[in-house]
């Protein structure tokens, strides 16, 4: 998070919200101070594996420019 204000490349975030690991918390709040273009996938039942599979589908839509449509 401290260094999320500088950042300017594209970013795609993605939260387990049952995450032991890494707390839901800290990755909005990263998510939240991130400076450049953002786009985030909550994955409401999953923990530190976030959507397994589904969050690798999710990032190669992102990267080929499809993500959302």
């Amino acid at each position: 998070m401290n260094f999320a204000a500088r950042a300017r490349a594209n970013a795609i975030f993605s939260v387990g919200l049952m995450d032991d690991t890494c707390p839901p918390s800290t990755v909005f709040a990263a998510y939240n101070h991130y400076a450049g273009p953002k786009q985030i996938r909550v994955w409401p039942f999953n923990v530190h594996e976030r959507g397994g599979p589904h969050q690798l589908t999710e990032q190669i839509r992102y990267l080929a420019g499809t993500w959302g449509v």
